[in-house]
């Protein structure tokens, strides 16, 4: 079994962090984001460092810097998911697309707040047809 290890950081330690595990040569897991049971939002940071996978939080921060540069594609996938999905900005992040929901959700629900309805009515809302 694969050992979890969490470390609490501050924002400024993200680029530094992620610096030191890329010249080390390991790799970015994935970079998650939800509201804790304090109901702060709480962005980690996982490496695989074998034989554990350690995650470092960053909790209640909007605005964190962008891992792109380092990371490239393995970063800016989940930091482009965190921003459409929890509003968070990541400084230096380029998020004029979005990723998967609709262009003008942010007229019809809001910056940070996803809709959550059925598939059959988000394709029927979307393609304007019934769905079977």
């Amino acid at each position: 079994m694969q050992e979890y290890k969490r470390t609490d950081i501050g924002k400024e330690q993200i680029l530094p962090l992620a610096e030191r595990m890329r010249r080390e040569g390991r790799q970015l897991v994935m970079i998650h984001g939800f509201i804790n049971g304090e109901g702060q939002l709480d962005i980690s940071y996982d490496y695989a460092v074998d034989p554990a996978i350690e995650s470092y939080h960053v909790v209640g921060e909007t605005t964190l810097p962008s891992i792109g540069d380092i990371y490239d594609t393995a970063a800016t996938w989940p930091e482009r998911e965190l921003n459409e999905l929890f509003a968070v900005e990541f400084e230096g992040l380029d998020t004029s697309k979005r990723l998967f929901l609709p262009e003008d959700m942010l007229e019809t629900q809001g910056k940070g707040q996803i809709m959550v309805m059925p598939l059959k009515e988000l394709v029927e809302k979307n393609l304007g047809g019934d769905v079977k």
